[in-house]
Order: C-alpha cells, then sequence, then structure tokens
C-alpha cells in the first residue's frame, strides 16, 4: 500500500537535511527560489505519449502554452493568440498571433507551428483525449502571425480543448526528445529532474510575457502523506499543491505560519465499472452497487467531509451542473434485491486502485459497504501512475476501480466505447453530438440529458468531487482558488 515507510522516512531526511533539489537550505537562503510538494510524479515529460495528470499539472502554461488558456473562473482567454474570430457558421477560427513569442531553443513562433502543433495531434499523439482534434479539418497558414483553423463541423467544444493540453504549441525543432526534454513558449524551462524526488524549472529568459516572480521552482515529489506535510512544517518546501489527508488540514489552519486556500475541482472521485465484462454489463448489478454505497458516509471517512457530493460527471463550475446526488439513495435492501434480480446474489469483484491516499481511503469503505450486501472485493493497489496507467487504464483488466478524473468536461469519455469505462450508450453518444454542435443552450440541454442518461445507467457511482486544498507558507501569495484546468498554474504566484 501507499505507506512505505523506510522510503517515506529517507524523503524526509533528505528534505530537511538539504541534500536534495527543493531543500530546505535552499529554500530559505534564496527568496526567489519556491518548492512546492506534490504526490503523484510525472513518469516522464511526454503528455502526448503517457496518458495521466501529473505531466501536464507540472507543464502546461509553465513550460508549454496553448493559443488560449483557462482563467481563474474557467473562462477561455487569449494566450499565444492575442484574439480570435469566429466563423458565422462556427467552422472557421481565424486567430491573431503574438508577434514576439518564441520558443525556449530559440525558434521562433508562427503560424506554421499552429499548424504543425494542431495536426501533429492526429497524427502523432497516442493518448486517449486526442481524438477531440478529429473534428479539425485542416490548418491555414494566412500570414507568421494568422493562423486560420477550419473544422469539419461545428464544434462548441473545440476552442474549449485548446486550453487543456491539446492545445499546447511545439515547434519541429523541438520535438525529438519529449519525454526528457520539453520545449516550450512558456514562461520557465526544465532545468533539471530528479527521478523520484523532484523537477526544477528555471525563469525562461526569452519569454515574451510577464517575467514570473520566483527565478526557481522545485516541484518536489513525495508520495507518502506525512512526510509530505512534515516537509511543509521544517522548511523543506513552501507549499503543498493538494492536501491528500484532510485530517492534517487543522494543523496548518491553526498555525499563523500557513495560508490555507479552499476551492473545488473538477476532480470527480469515481468508482468506474468495467461496464464491458460480467457481471458489471448488467445494469441491475451497476445500480446494486451505486445503492450499496453510502457516498456521505464515505466521503466522511476517506476526506473528513470535505468535497462534494455531486452524483455525476459535471462539476459545479461546469453550465450544465445539476445535482444528481441523490439518484441513488443508500438503500441496501434494494441492493441485495437487485442482485438476486440479475442473477448474481455473491458477485466476486477486483477494485483495482492507485497507491494515492484518497484511493485507498475511499477503497476501505467501498469494500465495507459492499461486503455488507454480499459483494466480495479484493483491493488490489497498483503503482500510479505507470502501473494503474497501463493495466487498469490501456489494458481494461479490472472490474472496479476508484480514481480522481481531473480533466475538464470530462464527461464526453462516456462517449467513447473503446473508453476504460467499457461504455456503449447509443443516445449518450447522440445526445454528446448534438450538444457540441447546437446553440449554447442546445449544448445546455443535451449535456444535462447526457449526465442523467449516465446517472440511470448507473455507468459509474461518482463518490464525491474533489476539493482542492493548498496550504503555504504565508509569504507565498497568488494561489487560485479553484482548480478549473489541468495546469497547476504557477504564473501567478509571488512573494508577499
Amino acid at each position: 500500500m501507499k505507506a512505505r515507510i523506510h522510503a517515506a522516512a529517507l524523503v524526509l531526511l533528505l528534505v530537511t537535511s538539504g541534500c536534495s533539489a527543493g531543500s530546505s537550505a535552499t529554500v530559505a537562503k534564496d527568496p526567489g527560489t519556491l518548492a512546492i510538494g506534490y504526490t503523484a510524479e510525472p513518469a516522464n515529460f511526454d503528455f502526448t505519449r503517457t496518458d495521466g495528470a501529473a505531466i501536464p499539472q507540472a507543464l502546461l502554461y509553465n513550460v508549454y502554452e496553448g493559443l488560449v488558456k483557462l482563467d481563474a473562473d474557467a473562462k477561455i482567454v487569449p494566450l499565444l493568440a492575442e484574439s480570435w474570430t469566429v466563423s458565422p457558421d462556427g467552422k472557421t477560427y481565424d486567430f491573431k498571433l503574438r508577434e514576439n513569442a518564441k520558443f525556449s531553443n530559440g525558434a521562433p513562433f508562427t503560424a506554421e507551428d499552429v499548424k504543425f502543433s494542431l495536426m501533429r495531434v492526429k497524427t502523432d499523439w497516442t493518448v486517449s483525449i486526442k481524438s477531440t482534434m478529429d473534428v479539425v479539418d485542416r490548418v491555414d497558414v494566412v500570414a507568421p502571425d494568422h493562423a486560420r483553423v477550419v473544422l469539419t463541423k461545428p464544434s462548441n467544444g473545440w476552442l474549449f480543448s485548446l486550453t487543456s493540453r491539446l492545445g499546447a504549441m511545439f515547434s519541429p525543432t523541438g520535438v525529438a526528445d519529449l519525454a526528457n526534454e520539453p520545449v516550450g513558449t512558456g514562461p520557465y524551462t526544465v532545468s533539471s529532474r530528479r527521478r523520484g524526488d523532484s523537477i526544477v524549472l528555471k525563469r525562461n529568459p526569452g519569454y515574451w510575457g510577464t517575467r514570473p516572480a520566483y527565478s526557481t521552482v522545485v516541484l518536489k515529489y513525495i508520495k507518502d502523506p506525512t512526510a509530505l506535510n512534515n516537509a511543509l512544517l521544517s522548511n523543506g518546501i513552501d507549499v503543498i499543491s493538494a492536501i491528500t489527508v484532510p485530517d492534517s488540514i487543522p494543523q496548518f489552519q491553526g498555525d499563523d505560519r500557513f495560508t490555507v486556500v479552499e476551492g473545488t475541482t473538477n476532480s470527480e472521485v469515481t468508482l468506474a465499472f468495467n461496464n464491458a465484462r460480467a457481471p458489471l454489463n448488467d445494469v441491475r448489478v451497476r445500480r446494486a452497487l451505486s445503492s450499496a454505497i453510502d457516498r456521505k458516509a464515505l466521503l466522511d471517512t476517506a476526506w473528513a467531509g470535505r468535497g462534494t457530493l455531486i452524483g455525476s460527471m459535471v462539476p459545479p463550475t461546469d453550465p450544465w451542473y445539476e445535482d444528481l446526488s441523490n439518484a441513488y439513495p443508500f438503500d441496501p435492501a434494494k441492493a441485495k434485491a437487485l442482485l438476486a434480480e440479475a442473477g448474481q446474489p455473491n458477485p466476486s469483484l477486483r477494485l483495482r486502485i492507485p497507491n494515492l491516499p484518497y484511493a485507498v481511503s475511499a477503497a476501505q469503505v467501498v469494500s465495507s459497504q459492499l461486503a455488507d450486501v454480499g459483494v466480495t472485493v479484493t483491493i488490489e493497489p497498483l503503482d500510479f501512475p505507470a502501473v494503474w496507467l497501463k493495466q487498469v487504464f490501456t489494458d481494461h483488466d479490472y472490474d472496479l476501480s476508484i480514481i480522481q478524473h481531473v480533466e475538464a468536461r470530462d464527461i464526453v469519455t462516456f462517449g467513447k466505447p473503446k473508453y476504460y469505462w467499457g461504455y456503449d450508450g447509443k443516445d449518450v453518444q447522440q445526445e454528446l453530438a448534438k450538444a457540441d454542435a447546437g446553440t449554447p443552450q442546445e449544448q445546455v440541454d443535451a449535456m444535462r440529458q447526457v449526465a442523467r442518461r449516465l446517472s440511470e445507467d448507473a455507468a459509474a457511482d461518482w463518490l464525491f468531487l474533489f476539493p482542492n486544498v493548498i496550504v503555504a507558507k504565508n509569504k507565498v501569495t497568488g494561489f487560485v482558488r479553484n482548480q478549473v484546468s489541468e495546469s497547476f498554474d504557477l504564473t501567478g504566484l509571488a512573494p508577499r
């Protein structure tokens, strides 16, 4: 499981003794250096071929930039594009580009790079979300500072998708070794990496925009939550990017050395069902499991009651949100009856989870509550991200899993039968298509219908929406309260 005592002790020793990047000695002596603690380390730097949230969390908006980005209110705002216009039929986007932007290897950023980057998603990317770019018909280079993107059909979701890793701009001269040497236009460059320990970002001296306040940012990776908290308490780091053990929050709230920032996220903690595998291909079994779980009790136990019960893949920051958390009230008797009706009174299921604190805690509650209705659950923690991504996400070798889905508006993944859910709902696919092509109001109506249908089908069980809880030394300011994008955006952080 998660708690690897010797490894955690070693990490803590290194942090507090000044023997690693982001050590207490470095942070204390250099006010231009910021050290931030994270739990999930990127397997590499190539988010074009590696799924998961850890890489864009570190690199998006910081090392790589897109034409647009999401601001703190989840609004699409300019980045490498100064402005854009959309044709009346919704199929043609004209982007006016910044003329002074360049890549960290010195190559200028032009419309040729927009064409290269967007078309490359279709030809070279392998991650699951690449299909969002299928709607692009072509990219025309009108002028060095003018790129025109032509879609095959109107798409409400396409511009929004450009705020994610899908919209990252690359230079043809900077893609030879994406796994190890990222080349972007962002305010930082990757200076060094120590696997299992840290990534060091340095301020990009040729950055086109506002110079970031910190010259060096150390991303410190500490899996053990106690060691992570102790690193902040002992001056080994300046910030915890996301608290992973809620019981520790009061100790920081009661200490005037620290600021606790609490908000919401896009991160639905989901009990995934393998809809393509028996017995979970029977909707009665899925509904039974959903009825057997007391989500309020689970949230209280796994995350000290912090977070939001939502009942769907839609967070409150999306325009089509509605509260579906009461769709499956806790009802063990109903769960047993549905299992009996399905001819599965005592199924045995494998619950394969990432070895991260929230998943481990939630899995214990799920296992106990399902046992009460006759379901035998075997919990199998898997190393995250590499092993979980390979065995569960890619190979679909699981019955149940618990995972925090962090991508914005990722409800659209239920429209992809080959996605690891194994869900193939033709009406959901049709409603998603209608939402993408329709007017803004038609999009809202169709997306609400999608969420309702997924709930009726018990396509998954949405346990709770993960809160955004950042803890930092008082000297650090500029945090975004709600986490609305894949990025842990460093650009607004500054010393007090």
